[in-house]
């Protein structure tokens, strides 16, 4: 930041030496005179090495020097002091600066030099040899001297550049003063330029008071160090960053609140221990800080426990009141207008304050992430799919991210995708209110590469709408950890073919939500300990694809039922597979005795696959049949149910007697 010391010593000495060589008249050039050639001047070994470093840079003095023969030294300290005494001599001789010519044209970045000596905090290091500079303000005052002998700050002389300038150095120059001071509270060297670099409005801010404190009595003679470094410790503003930081506030956001206070450093301790006694603790205290408004340290504490005290009223609880706030800090920022006209929007909907309150905890962001036009259009936008007022509000208050979504990126292109693949709007308002995520997922990312997935596998084009409108779950489903492991298992382990996997995901999806381990693995296992092929089984699942979403608990009862008391063959439950899917106490059970009673006998997709008004139809001509039959009669085909495949397949039974007892125990 500063220039180096040699830089300033070898710049001072040539300024002066500049300065004192024009003033000479030209009968007092610095030579040897005539009669003396065995010793050298001191003062002309100064002056040669002058002109030997201003060779390159002034075209007069190269024609000086061509025709000077002397032997350049390098000037030290003694050498230097020698010169400067004897023209400080000729300078008390002419006091009011008579036969003067004008100063040589100093160069800019040597004037940058100049104001960043004068502005130096610290006395630079010396080194041997060197000239040290007791003080700058002469020096300064030399450079910027004008031709009459008075200080002239005239635009040709300083510019508006060079005032930028001297700012500049004065706020680094602050900003040392700063780190010093954080330096003493046993803060990092790394910590403090990274904190600084944070805060350069409050950097402003220091050196603006600390130069206004310049008219005051007290400091009228102190130096611009001692004001900066009274003002840092008066505000305590380096304990407050110890505190904040011990708090677990990140070095960014003490630095967004420093400069967010203005000056006011009370206010951010203040709020931040109000908001520990809402529960909000650790790094949550810097999120919420940060990211409340820039109002918020303006407000008194008695309007933010207004703001809770209305939260609680509408359902909120106090224990939820610290995740609310720290997930949606601009709730302190908002009057209590805002508030309470943001909380009827959801209660004019027919949404109960308990379910007002849970859908805060859930989703904090519906409350102030939003402007009232927004939420608005989003709610029309959900009325749209022939939702009334009062289902929007239970939508909202069972999946309040609907309300984070957008409806130009989101939403729309998800309905016309929909209509792509044949959903009708009935269908999106099933999905809308079975599994309203499905309107808050990404498209492109998560709904399409399945859609694709199922095509791959065999699923037909017009089926894949219907199958996601009867089984929206199906979108949130993650496709190689749930959805492509479960077809992997179908295909080997389940002994459906490749030709058949597209229908059984097309008939059945709920099986793509199944766990391999907990459920499909076992219920694989329990059909093939019944003595079925695994080829056998894949045609049964094709058939009836929800056989592996029972449970074995489930299965086991009615298969011994099936077998011990019905005293079936297994063939039958092969090509009748559904057969586990009725109830065996309200439709197995049942039919099975008035079969007995009557002495008849259907295969299980008769007895089991009609309603019951068919079923007593069935019943009764079976009955008239066995009747017939036995006593030699024509049977008479009269009923639709009794046609040619029927005859094959209703039996009458002989030799069962008609006490007999049904044991479901066994």
């Amino acid at each position: 930041m500063l220039a180096s010391q040699p830089q300033h010593h070898h710049l001072s000495a040539t300024l002066h030496l500049q300065d004192h060589r024009r003033r000479l008249p030209p009968a007092a050039t610095l030579h040897p005179p005539a009669t003396n050639s065995k010793r050298r001047p001191l003062f002309s070994a100064i002056s040669s090495s002058l002109r030997h470093h201003h060779q390159h840079t002034s075209p007069d003095h190269e024609n000086d020097a061509a025709g000077e023969s002397d032997i350049l030294r390098t000037h030290n300290a003694k050498s230097t002091a020698a010169l400067l005494r004897h023209l400080s001599t000729q300078d008390q001789q002419n006091p009011d600066g008579q036969n003067q010519e004008p100063f040589l044209p100093l160069l800019k970045q040597d004037k940058e030099k100049l104001l960043e000596i004068s502005l130096l905090t610290k006395r630079t290091p010396q080194f041997p040899g060197s000239i040290y500079i007791s003080s700058s303000l002469p020096l300064v005052q030399s450079v910027f001297r004008g031709q009459n002998g008075n200080l002239d700050y005239s635009d040709d002389d300083v510019d508006d550049e060079m005032l930028v300038k001297a700012l500049e150095i004065r706020r680094k120059v602050t900003a040392s003063i700063f780190k010093e001071a954080m330096k003493r509270d046993k803060f990092g060297i790394t910590y403090c330029e990274n904190l600084i670099s944070e805060i350069p409005d409050f950097i402003d801010y220091v050196m603006i008071k600390a130069v206004s404190m310049k008219k005051f009595p007290d400091f009228s003679q102190s130096s611009y160090n001692v004001r900066a470094n009274f003002f840092i410790d008066e505000c305590k503003v380096v304990p407050l960053i110890r505190w904040l930081k011990h708090n677990s506030l990140s070095y960014p956001q003490i630095g967004k609140l420093i400069c967010a206070s203005k000056g006011n450093l009370d206010s951010i301790r203040q709020l931040a221990q109000w908001l520990k006694t809402i529960h909000i603790k650790g790094r949550y205290i810097g999120v919420t800080l940060t990211r409340a408004g820039g109002n918020v340290l303006e407000r008194s504490i008695e309007e933010f426990n207004e703001i809770v005290e209305y939260l609680e009223e509408n359902g909120v609880r106090k224990d939820w009141m610290g995740y609310v706030v720290s997930r949606c800090p601009e709730i302190l920022s908002f009057s209590m207008e805002e508030l309470r006209c943001r909380t009827e929007f959801y209660l004019s909907m027919g949404m109960e304050k308990n379910d007002f309150g849970t859908m805060l905890f859930d989703c904090p962001k519906v409350i102030g992430y939003f402007s009232i036009e927004e939420m608005n259009q989003k709610v029309a936008y959900l009325k749209e799919f022939g939702l009334d007022n009062e289902e929007v509000g239970r939508l909202l208050a069972f999946k309040p991210q609907l309300m984070a979504c957008s409806i130009e990126e989101r939403w729309k292109p998800l309905v016309k995708y929909f209509y792509y693949l044949g959903i009708s709007k009935d269908g999106m308002r099933r999905i809308l209110t079975m599994k309203p995520m499905v309107f808050c997922i990404d498209l492109e990312k998560t709904i399409v590469p399945k859609v694709e997935f199922l095509r791959d596998i065999g699923v037909h084009e017009d089926a894949i709408g219907n199958m996601l409108a009867r089984f929206p779950s199906l979108f949130t489903y993650s496709l190689y950890k749930k959805i492509r492991p479960v077809v992997i298992f179908l295909l080997t382990k389940a002994g459906i073919s490749q030709r058949d996997i597209g229908k059984v995901v097309a008939l059945g999806p709920e099986l793509l939500g199944c766990s391999i381990t907990n459920k499909l693995d076992h219920n694989v296992k329990y059909f093939l300990s019944l003595g079925i092929r695994l080829t056998v089984l894949g045609e049964m699942i094709s058939d009836f694809p929800m056989l592996l979403r029972y449970n074995v608990d489930v299965l086991r009862p009615k298969y011994r039922y099936l077998r011990r008391i019905m005293i079936r063959p297994l063939k039958e439950l092969i090509e009748f597979p559904r057969f586990f899917s009725y109830s065996l106490e309200g439709r197995i059970i049942p039919r099975h005795k008035i079969m007995v009673e009557n002495r008849i006998n259907f295969k299980l997709r008769y007895m089991l696959g009609s309603t019951d008004e068919e079923f007593e139809m069935r019943v009764k001509e079976a009955v008239e049949k066995r009747t017939r039959f036995e006593s030699g009669l024509p049977y008479k085909e009269e009923s639709s149910y009794s046609q040619n495949d029927d005859l094959s397949e209703t039996m009458p039974v002989y030799g069962i007697p008609d006490n007999l007892v049904l044991d479901t125990d066994h």
